[in-house]
């Protein structure tokens, strides 16, 4: 995929985004709220924070216990890991399901934005394998894609926080920033 439609497809999938999330009957943003929502704030696009990485599956597949932001406590399978490198450092993101039969990797992560730019309990990645694998067999690892869970958008939504094996000590300046209207209750987990 070209630069140009790579940045073209991103900015497309943000203006449907916003417009879910003005409209939608589903929308994470509060009914009163919506009058004056504009758009989710994004970082411009940036190439340099998408990879297309080998998962290192995990032979020894453990069963993570996380909480949500409601208490509860949910298990996800620590199923694979990315290895990428970012201002001369390697860092490792483990990559989660909540089942062994899903096709779909959840990448959550936080780092050194969070609580500044981006939202305090991090951010969510969410790999599809007909979308994101790559027909060698890597992942596509797409920052530009990083967005917030719905608890950052309203207290009605329960969201796993960020297990410390996925707090990046780096900024990310990659994907959706802080909600624009800032009235909602924040969480931080650390």
């Amino acid at each position: 995929m070209t630069l140009y439609k790579w940045k073209a497809n991103l900015e497309r999938e943000r203006k449907e985004k916003d417009k879910f999330f003005a409209t939608d009957w589903q929308s994470p943003i509060p009914l009163e709220e919506r009058a004056k929502f504009k758009g989710l704030a994004y970082y411009l696009p940036d190439p340099n924070y998408r990879f297309e990485l080998e998962l290192h599956e995990h032979k020894n597949k453990k069963i993570l216990q996380i909480q949500d932001t409601t208490g509860n406590v949910r298990n996800f399978i620590r199923w694979g890991e990315f290895r990428f490198r970012l201002s001369a450092k390697e860092y490792t993101l483990q990559a989660y399901k909540s089942d062994t039969q899903e096709k779909q990797l959840f990448v959550p992560f936080k780092d050194t934005t969070n609580n500044k730019e981006t939202y305090g309990a991090g951010r969510y990645l969410d790999l599809d394998f007909n979308r994101d694998c790559t027909a060698n067999g890597n992942w596509i690892l797409d920052f530009n894609k990083a967005y917030n869970p719905w608890c950052a958008y309203s207290i009605k939504y329960a969201c796993p926080f960020v297990a410390p094996e996925n707090w990046l000590k780096v900024p990310i300046f990659a994907g959706e920033k802080n909600y624009p209207l800032k009235n909602v209750g924040r969480v931080n987990n650390g």
